[in-house]
């Protein structure tokens, strides 16, 4: 057996072992999207006959990073690797622009699930990901659900460890092993501190990251996406939705942001919704950058009241 097999071996078992803390029962599939047909893994969670929604995360957001959710959720929840990400395999992000190339792997991601239409949920980059979808495929698009802060607009700057990851110092970072005493750092830095002393992140949940760090290249993928996003003056324009970009996305919206992520304020997340046609902001108290992690029961309870919205 190869060593990418042993890799992919490992990081499956993390995966089932993260799934099976919270009852659920995880199917995949592979679909083709892209000017290359490039390879896509697609997670499926829930009554196949319940409306379909469509999951994308941010770094590190692959399937069982939605468990506490979805396993809350009466959907049909289709959890989208991205590019590179997980047991996706990777895009060449240079090859155009960014915008365009997301909304078209978007929408053939949508025809290889045989599905007109279905609510987008994003979160972190991932956000961008499904306001891109909106702008773009307006009519495969019914809801939008955006979790946590992201590079949503002019007013938020890269945060350092992106800028890190972007520099040829990312090189090396990239290639660090993962350890969870690094992870739990991470997750305190990204607001989630109260919830790890709370014990709200099982152990299956740092060994499933870690082999997706140690096991998949998938932050050596994220590091060559990065570097197509961001340039010297930031982010690039394809990420951010200001003004008429905005005013532009016309399926409903709801953002999810936690008072103490450090990604955005409260105040920015309120005018950037309040740019939106139809947007609606759930603000959780004391609740970090993934905040159905925080409180899974009450972003559900918010999903469910907006996703119910004709």
């Amino acid at each position: 057996m190869s060593r990418s097999q042993d890799g992919t071996q490992a990081y499956r078992a993390a995966e089932r072992a993260l799934w099976r803390q919270y009852g659920v029962e995880a199917r995949e599939r592979f679909v083709e999207a892209g000017p290359d047909r490039t390879r896509i893994r697609v997670t499926e969670v829930g009554d196949a006959l319940a409306p379909p929604v469509v999951f994308i995360g941010g770094t590190g957001g692959t399937g069982p990073y939605w468990a506490p959710l979805v396993s809350a959720l009466p959907v049909r929840a289709l959890i989208v690797d991205r590019p590179g990400f997980g047991l996706s395999a990777p895009v060449d992000y240079s090859r155009g622009p960014y915008g365009a190339l997301v909304a078209g792997l978007l929408d053939d991601v949508l025809d290889g699930l045989e599905l007109d239409s279905a609510a987008v949920v994003g979160a972190s980059i991932g956000n961008v990901w499904a306001l891109l979808a909106a702008e773009r495929l307006p009519e495969r698009v019914r809801h939008v659900v955006l979790l946590g802060g992201g590079p949503l607009t002019s007013e938020i700057t890269p945060p350092p460890f992106i800028k890190l990851l972007r520099s040829p110092i990312g090189a090396l970072i990239v290639r660090v092993p993962q350890k969870p005493k690094m992870l739990r750092g991470q997750l305190k830095q990204l607001g989630h501190g109260s919830s790890i002393e709370a014990g709200r992140f099982p152990d299956a949940f740092f060994a499933w990251n870690v082999a997706l760090h140690r096991s998949t290249p998938s932050m050596r993928h994220e590091r060559a996406m990065v570097r197509a996003v961001l340039g010297r003056d930031g982010f690039v324009p394809d990420l951010r939705f200001d003004g008429d970009r905005a005013a532009g996305v016309k399926s409903p919206a709801l953002m999810v942001v936690g008072s103490g992520d450090p990604v955005g304020s409260v105040d920015i997340w309120t005018r950037f919704v309040d740019g939106l046609p139809d947007g609606t902001l759930r603000v959780l108290d004391g609740a970090g950058h993934l905040p159905w992690w925080d409180d899974p029961e009450q972003v559900a309870a918010s999903m469910r009241e907006h996703l119910a919205e004709p």
